[in-house]
């Protein structure tokens, strides 16, 4: 039995998913002369200056899966740039699941928000500074979503679950689909210090590298949209084992910074009900 559970969740950090180079999955979104994709399709640089940051995205739209991938963020001062990997739906009321590296001044480190959208409802973000230099070399930022749960993932380590609580009336994303996106653009008026901390653009170009461009998701389709019988639909994946929620509390213990439960300065007439439920 405890061979059975250690290699389901071996496949959940290490499946590979669709392994594949950039072309088959994505395309350039914006500033295609600031994009640089290596010969072998496998590296792709998002350059931001003056005159435009970048971006691409996956060609399909899923619903549910585990996305993966390897960025290394932009190195020396990346004060008032925002390197993004998230997922978004096309409609008003949207969904998204956002991966947000905030750029910062020497020696400061970057930090990492995330944040969910569900049905156009956002405003919950957390903040964690990272245990590691993310410039250094590439690490691997996963997203595993399903009906129950949206797990955020670094290098394996969980670092942010959020929970479908409907059933208190907190909105969940599960019936949009949603592209994969990832971005290099200039947050200035609010990034850095709140905005305080600006753009040196005799850094310029900077650049953000993306790597690893692993999907295992359900693509969206006019026939289906359902999307069952996946191995990240099964019993296993719909919580965190004991060790996964040991890890999660490591980091928020130990990194976390800002949690929007927290925050009494946000415009909640009341604290939102999830915060009492989600770990």
């Amino acid at each position: 039995m405890k061979s059975c559970l250690l290699l389901i969740l071996l496949i959940y950090f290490f499946s590979q998913g669709d392994s594949s180079t950039f072309n088959e999955n994505f395309a350039i979104s914006w500033g295609n002369d600031h994009v640089k994709l290596s010969k072998d399709g496998q590296t792709v640089q998002l350059l931001m200056d003056r005159v435009s940051g970048s971006g691409f995205a996956s060609k399909n739209q899923f619903l549910f899966g585990s996305f993966n991938m390897k960025i290394k963020l932009v190195p020396g001062n990346s004060a008032g740039t925002v390197t993004a990997y998230y997922m978004s739906s096309d409609s008003s009321a949207h969904d998204e699941i956002d991966f947000e590296f905030l750029g910062n001044l020497p020696k400061k480190g970057y930090h990492l928000q995330t944040n969910v959208f569900a049905s156009g409802v956002g405003n919950r973000e957390q903040r964690i500074k990272l245990w590691f230099d993310p410039t250094a070399d590439f690490h691997n930022y996963s997203i595993l979503w399903n009906q129950n749960q949206l797990v955020f993932s670094v290098d394996s380590i969980p670092i942010r679950v959020f929970k479908n609580n409907e059933r208190i009336g907190v909105p969940y994303p599960k019936n949009r689909s949603m592209k994969i996106i990832a971005s290099l653009w200039n947050g200035e008026d609010w990034a850095t210090d709140g905005g305080k901390v600006k753009i040196d653009w005799s850094n310029a170009p900077f650049i953000a590298s993306y790597q690893g461009f692993e999907v295992d998701g359900c693509v969206a389709s006019a026939s289906s949209k359902s999307c069952t019988g996946h191995w990240w639909q099964q019993p296993e994946f719909q919580g965190l084992s004991r060790n996964q929620l040991k890890r999660l509390r490591w980091v928020q213990r130990n990194y976390m910074f800002y949690d929007y439960c927290k925050d009494k300065s946000q415009s909640f007439s009341s604290v939102p009900p999830e915060c009492a439920i989600n770990p």
